[in-house]
């Protein structure tokens, strides 16, 4: 009877997750916390503002719970998974989403800005990952995601730091991988490009001062922004669902057509360096 009653679990398991989402109340979050809610599975949505997500809870019931959390309140990160936890029974996707953007070239962001984004982008993620771990390993199972972007793997002007904090992210994310795979825990790092949500609001956006001697450069990328060819962001859920329900998940996944082919040419010029220079590095060896 044992045996039968952990089939049955594990059917059930497959057939409905139980999702932990942060920043559900805009952007990639509100649509995938919304179509988890479609196909049937459960969600423990967050927000900073609770009457951000109230909606959801009019529209989806006892399927869905709703919890003010700030990311940069590690207090209120533990409280909210532990409370998501104990609603649910389990969480079988835990899934950092919340961050913005901060637009400045290196010499123009302050010390507060930058801090003010790793708060949010680097450590708000961390506090979600070691306030779940616990949890999931009592579960033996979970599947820890993580919204980064193609610019996880390379860096232009004027977002530098917005990049930084992805960089970060991916490595964070990489570590954590190797060392949560003995427990039966997978990491997945999602890296959409260029798609067309609410991340240039000003929610989402956050600018540094600006210094004269930039503003044409500025000009010229923010333009190049502007142009490019944005994804339909409601095309990606079933993209995660492939994601969440393999019983192999990948380490990264990109959104969109534009970030391999941008991805391959970076990593061939840099290798050219590499090898290029690769007698005088040999040389330092000793």
């Amino acid at each position: 009877m044992t045996d039968q009653n952990e089939s049955i679990a594990n059917v059930v398991y497959k057939k409905e997750k139980v999702w932990f989402i942060t920043g559900s109340s805009r952007g990639f979050g509100r649509i995938w916390t919304e179509a988890a809610l479609e196909r049937g599975d459960k969600v423990a949505a967050t927000a900073r503002k609770l009457e951000s997500i109230a909606d959801l809870k009019e529209k989806y019931g006892e399927n869905v719970l709703i919890l003010q959390m700030d990311v940069t309140q590690p207090g209120q990160v533990k409280s909210a998974v532990e409370a998501a936890y104990n609603h649910f029974g389990r969480l079988d996707v835990v899934f950092n989403n919340a961050g913005y953007s901060l637009v400045g070239t290196i010499e123009e962001a302050s010390a507060n800005d930058i801090r003010a984004l790793y708060e949010t982008n680097v450590l708000g993620p961390v506090s979600v990952i070691q306030a779940a771990l616990p949890l999931l390993r009592k579960q033996g199972r979970g599947h820890i995601l993580g919204t980064s972007s193609g610019l996880g793997h390379v860096a232009y002007p004027v977002i530098g730091y917005y990049a930084s904090s992805k960089w970060a992210f991916e490595a964070i994310y990489e570590s954590l991988a190797a060392e949560v795979k003995q427990f039966g825990i997978d990491v997945t790092i999602i890296e959409p490009g260029a798609y067309a949500t609410e991340f240039g609001s000003p929610d989402s956006l956050k600018f540094a001062k600006s210094l004269d001697e930039y503003k044409d450069l500025k000009d010229r990328f923010i333009g190049s922004i502007r142009n490019l060819k944005q994804g339909d962001p409601k095309a990606t859920p079933e993209a995660i669902f492939k994601v969440v329900d393999t019983e192999q998940p990948p380490l990264r996944l990109f959104l969109g057509s534009y970030n391999l082919p941008e991805i391959r040419e970076v990593y061939a010029q840099r290798l050219k360096t590499w090898e290029e220079w690769e007698a005088v590095s040999n040389s330092a060896q000793g």
